[in-house]
């Protein structure tokens, strides 16, 4: 089986509508909602709600087939790749709304890796709802952050009532205030929290459990003033005495030595990190869409072809960036690939993530470098592209945790082994 580089017709037809939202309905309010911290831009929510909805695609940002049509059924599964492209051009438009679109996010992402088929039907097609809805994935704690084996929330099985009694504090949790809290507009989403069933195991005790929006004894304590993505939410959790159905864990409750329930919640990342640096690299292009256009208007134009030597410093400053930005593309490419192939793909998501994670902040740094006071003046977007761009190398594994991973999986050795 090889990788097709010619972009599928289902994601080229939905590029354009895509772009003409991002456009319209983003970019004239980026700076608005950016400087109006956790607002909530209500008509791009609903609009988009229903838009992904009538294009087939549930009612947000989630994974889909496309069906092939008669002829074409020899072609490859595109699911992952079909969403990659979805949020590299809506991250384009505004990284932080990006992250506010209607969907399942990360939550929902936990569900589909480590669910049953019950809990699978339970939790994800409330998504294809009349109402937009929201998931998120609880796992930092102010004491655990990508170290998971030093997590302290608990959850502790009352068998009188079949119920898990959970306990603990949760931070940084994207979209858990939209996760949770109830507005008239939203729907029931849910909150998945990682705690432990049986601390002397170390991460095999580790699991995952779906929350529900409303359950009795979740708070949120506070939401973060962030440098960027600021649209979007990032809430403090947390839990208290919360009771949750037994159903309601993902995977077994039998604590393994081979840790084979941990791993599975854990390959939730394998398909949702190379999303992550799609976004990234939507936010690297628009940075550098903006500094050829700018550039070209003061005379600068980029002469392709031409040897290094004959180029002036700021044309290979340029192709190094275009270089760099497609580059890193072409490996977030093989990764959602090989998800939508069902293979095991640990290895190239923790690299497409660390190289998006520094293409992305390299490029916009270096495109409001090179434009001096046009690049660092509010009156463009480009100075706030510097600023989103950085989650990128934070989130979902810090680029230093997935250089580790990349290396655990290079040389073989586990992660008590290579720390």
């Amino acid at each position: 089986m090889t990788i097709e580089f010619e972009t599928p017709k289902p994601i080229l037809n939905q590029q354009v509508m895509l772009k003409t939202v991002a456009e319209n309905m983003m970019r004239p309010i980026s700076r608005e909602f950016d400087e109006n911290e956790h607002e909530i831009p209500w008509s791009y929510v609903e609009f988009m709600h229903m838009a992904m909805k009538a294009a087939g695609g549930g009612g947000g940002l989630t994974v889909t087939e496309e069906k092939p049509k008669e002829g074409d059924e020899k072609r490859p599964p595109i699911g992952y790749q079909k969403l990659a492209t979805q949020i590299e051009m809506l991250a384009w438009g505004d990284v932080g709304m990006y992250l506010i679109t209607p969907g399942g996010g990360l939550g929902a992402a936990a569900v589909a890796a480590a669910g049953s088929p019950e809990q699978k039907k339970k939790f994800l097609e409330r998504f294809n709802s009349d109402i937009p809805t929201y998931a998120a994935m609880c796992m930092t704690e102010p004491g655990a952050g990508s170290d998971t084996s030093s997590i302290r929330t608990r959850a502790v099985l009352d068998e009188k009532t079949n119920e898990w009694v959970i306990n603990g504090e949760k931070i940084f949790v994207t979209g858990g205030d939209k996760s949770f809290t109830h507005y008239e507009k939203l729907g029931t989403g849910f909150i998945v929290v990682w705690a432990s069933i049986d601390p002397t195991a170390g991460r095999a005790g580790m699991r995952a459990f779906v929350v529900e929006s409303r359950t009795a004894g979740v708070k949120i304590n506070k939401l973060e003033k962030k440098m960027g993505i600021r649209v979007s939410d990032t809430a403090a959790i947390s839990l208290v005495d919360v009771r949750v159905p037994f159903e309601n864990m993902l995977g077994s409750a039998t604590v393994e030595k081979n840790n084979a329930g941990f791993r599975g919640a854990m390959a939730t990342f394998d398909a949702t990190r190379p999303l992550v640096a799609a976004s990234g690299l939507g936010v690297a292009r628009a940075a550098l869409e903006f500094l050829k256009e700018k550039l070209e208007e003061n005379g600068v134009k980029i002469r392709y072809g031409l040897p290094r030597q004959k180029l002036s410093n700021v044309e290979r400053e340029v192709i190094d960036m275009e270089i760099m930005l497609k580059s890193a593309w072409l490996m977030t490419l093989k990764a959602v690939w090989m998800a939508d192939n069902k293979k095991s793909n640990a290895l190239e998501s923790s690299m497409s993530k660390v190289k998006a994670g520094d293409v992305t902040t390299r490029i916009t740094q270096k495109a409001v470098e090179i434009l001096g006071p046009i690049g660092y003046t509010r009156e463009f977007l480009l100075e706030k592209w510097m600023r989103d761009a950085k989650i990128t190398d934070i989130y979902e594994g810090t680029g230093q945790i997935n250089r580790l991973v990349v290396a655990r999986q290079i040389l073989g050795y586990s992660g008590s082994e290579l720390r």
